[in-house]
């Protein structure tokens, strides 16, 4: 498998965290997001995926994946052990939609291409872009205080192993401590990520420990 990420993306983050938990190292192929006007923006990667995004990845077969969410669906089937989703269809229900919280309506809002429109358009200097982030990221992730609250206390975000919603969690909290979140209210996300820094799938793949990684 080819895997093509950026060390400070989350989304390339929940997939390099997904390969640690299943065991898995694909080769990767680094696409800076800045560099050279956005490597992403190149035509030989548009070719790889079209929305000029990351990650993406190619299998074994030749296929080409994009978004994160169906890649790490993907994964799950291919790769079952240890599964991210619970065998219940109402447990992944809930797994799938603190997962949907964060990939489908936190994070799209602190994307890059979105930050450099509110430089570009609205004039926004590096201090109105992270107050635009950190509201909605603070906000989607009350919400996850709150859904995760649900469930009752666990090692993790939906029980006594990592899953799903934890792969997606902690990069997501990755970028509100990179934009200033005031985390002090969510006491049960705070705990979830310190049990998950405990696992060497999840310390390797810190974008701190990344080939590509940057101060």
């Amino acid at each position: 498998m080819k895997y093509y990420g950026y060390f400070r993306s989350s989304a390339a983050y929940r997939l390099r965290i997904a390969f640690g938990l299943k065991g898995l190292a694909p080769d990767f192929i680094p696409v800076h997001l800045t560099r050279d006007g956005g490597q992403q923006k190149a035509a030989a990667y548009r070719d790889v995926n079209p929305q000029a995004l990351v990650p993406a990845l190619i299998t074994d077969d030749g296929d080409v994946l994009t978004q994160s969410p169906a890649i790490l669906e993907w994964l799950d089937e291919t790769h079952p052990e240890p599964p991210l989703l619970p065998a219940d269809p109402i447990d992944r229900a809930h797994v799938r939609a603190l997962a949907q919280v964060i990939c489908c309506d936190i994070h799209p809002l602190q994307n890059l291409r979105v930050l450099q429109y509110l430089r570009k358009e609205y004039a926004q200097d590096q201090a109105g872009v992270e107050a635009w982030c950190r509201i909605w990221l603070g906000e989607g992730l009350s919400a996850c205080e709150a859904l995760v609250a649900r469930g009752g206390t666990h090692r993790f975000c939906f029980g006594d192993t990592p899953g799903l919603a934890d792969v997606c969690l902690v990069p997501q909290l990755f970028s509100a401590d990179r934009f200033g979140v005031d985390l002090s209210a969510m006491p049960r996300l705070r705990a979830i990520r310190a049990e998950c820094e405990t696992l060497p799938a999840f310390a390797a793949a810190h974008p701190s420990r990344q080939p590509d990684t940057e101060a």
